[in-house]
């Protein structure tokens, strides 16, 4: 069972739309027991990291998805899903999950932000979920972006006007800043990837 992460905003429809296409059910939720029983998680992002918090304590639901990452069940945090997993953000001041050393800051760039549209990934290093997806371009939406402490946790890059890292992974736990759902074909292929490690996990 894949678990689309309610936490009263995303884009869970443009997800759940994009998991059909690929003949793979999900189950929309906002209980932490069904998150402590998914084989795979997926944080649909879109929102601020300080009102979305707030709904994750609200619910108990942070330390169902911190267990879950622990536990090493497959995750895929899309946008917000990436930027929740560090420590804290310079949006809102909000405190994050904490599972990623660092910080979430605004991208110091003069292009023009929000950076919105299409973007290339430069990949730094492997992972089952993103084989396949170096060099191509993916939509973006975003104004602030994860800085990890340790940069051995990229596996990915990006650059509008200054590089930042646009996809991290812990472990099964992979994070993009992108939305794989709005991006094409290259975006199905992520998501098809995760689908399958996923399925490998169980």
């Amino acid at each position: 069972m894949i678990v689309v992460i309610d936490y009263g905003a995303g884009n869970l429809r443009s997800v759940q739309n994009a998991l059909a296409r690929l003949n793979q059910a999900c189950l929309i939720s906002r209980t932490p027991q069904d998150i402590r029983q998914a084989r795979a998680i997926v944080f649909p992002g879109v929102g601020a990291a300080g009102p979305a918090m707030t709904a994750l304590r609200e619910r108990e639901l942070d330390r169902a998805i911190i267990d879950a990452i622990r536990r090493d069940v497959p995750y895929l945090g899309i946008c917000l899903g990436l930027q929740l997993l560090f420590e804290s953000s310079a949006e809102d001041g909000a405190q994050c999950l904490g599972i990623v050393p660092g910080t979430v800051e605004r991208l110091r760039t003069r292009e023009k932000l929000p950076h919105v549209g299409w973007n290339t990934i430069e990949l730094t290093r492997s992972h089952p979920v993103l084989d396949g997806i170096d060099g191509a371009a993916m939509y973006f939406t975003h104004s602030f972006v994860g800085v990890p402490g340790d940069p051995s946790v990229i596996a990915g890059r990006t650059v509008h006007g200054t590089s930042f890292a646009s996809a991290v992974t812990i472990g099964r736990a992979v994070a993009v800043q992108f939305h794989p759902e709005r991006s094409g074909d290259a975006g199905l292929r992520l998501l098809g990837s995760f689908v399958d490690n996923a399925r490998t996990a169980a």
